[in-house]
């Protein structure tokens, strides 16, 4: 009998064949995170009832409002309610929850629904979050952003308007002829909400503001606006003093706005002309590079009493002049 030669040394089994071939699966995954679990089937009907729960709704809205900026916020019952009667483009109306509702409430939620607007509602510490205040009397309005115009689409729909009445009587033709007012570092809404008003009151074809050291068109300028700024064109540009150069170029004249002008608003000789209305702030007035833009400096005549008049009233007095100007040159 031929007996086979045997090595020394334990045999390999299974697991000494294979073992270079077993690796960790790591740890064992939480009971909530296996899907044939019942705990994940429980951990996610938790999870639809948290994104249910109208607080944590109001929470999560909140938080979009973690910055101080509430330049596009409406707060108090009062505010709001003029906000939506002059049909401010809003968004999202925000109603604290067991509010105690009055005339003025019943009239906002009349008008956010013929505006639909969404109606979201919010415990009170949530409500002062939204506003950044506690004094927003259970209501706030939040407003969409403007929509700014180019120069170039100002200066094209006011020159198209000028010339759809190139057969019209004298008077039309004049009070046809762009007019433009652009405002250097006029930096309050609410005087650029009065600015838009007396543009639309007297005719002017748009309003210029700088992209930089200036207010823009927010909540605050619509209200003070009264609904003026819905129809009346806004265009911003990177530079001021450039934009008024290129309309020069367009046969346009510039008059800038100051105390120490040598000629008098609405006589410069420059009235029945294409015209930009330049005004400055009431502090700083118009900077040099935008003055030497300028054709003149026009003054308006006042009492030694007062040595300046706020940027919108002065702009109300200057447009009123070019007004007046342009429908007596035709008699």
């Amino acid at each position: 009998m031929v007996r086979m030669a045997q090595k020394k040394g334990p045999t390999k089994g299974s697991g000494g064949k294979h073992r270079n071939a077993l690796r960790g699966k790591g740890p064992t995954p939480k009971a909530e995170d296996r899907v044939y679990h019942k705990a994940h089937r429980a951990k996610i009907a938790a999870d639809k009832r948290r994104a249910a729960d109208p607080r944590l709704a109001a929470k999560r809205r909140a938080a979009r409002f973690s910055s101080n900026d509430t330049s596009d916020l409406v707060i108090g019952r009062n505010a709001v309610l003029e906000a939506l009667r002059v049909g401010v483009p809003s968004k999202e109306l925000y109603i604290a929850t067991r509010i105690e509702h009055d005339d003025r409430t019943r009239e906002i939620i009349k008008l956010a629904g013929a505006q639909s607007l969404h109606l979201l509602e919010a415990d009170r510490l949530e409500m002062d979050r939204i506003a950044h205040s506690s004094n927003h009397q259970g209501i706030v309005l939040r407003t969409l952003p403007f929509e700014y115009s180019s120069l170039q689409q100002l200066a094209d729909r006011a020159e198209a308007k000028a010339k759809a009445l190139e057969n019209a009587s004298t008077q039309a033709r004049n009070l046809a002829k762009p007019l433009f007012i652009a405002l250097d570092g006029v930096t309050d809404p609410q005087n650029l909400g009065a600015v838009i008003r007396s543009a639309a009151a007297f005719g002017a074809n748009g309003v210029i503001l700088p992209e930089r050291r200036s207010a823009s068109v927010n909540a605050a300028a619509w209200k003070v606006s009264a609904g003026a700024a819905a129809h009346m064109p806004v265009a911003k540009v990177v530079n001021l003093t450039k934009a008024i150069e290129s309309l020069r170029e367009r046969g346009y004249y510039a008059v800038g706005l100051d105390g120490g002008g040598t000629a008098e608003v609405g006589r410069t000789g420059f009235e029945t002309d294409p015209l930009i209305v330049v005004l400055g702030s009431e502090g700083k007035g118009i900077s040099r590079l935008v003055r030497e833009s300028c054709d003149v400096i026009a003054g308006i005549p006042m009492s030694s009493m007062v040595e300046s008049l706020n940027a919108s009233v002065a702009a109300g007095i200057a447009l009123s002049s070019v007004y007046s100007a342009r429908i007596h040159s035709a008699e």
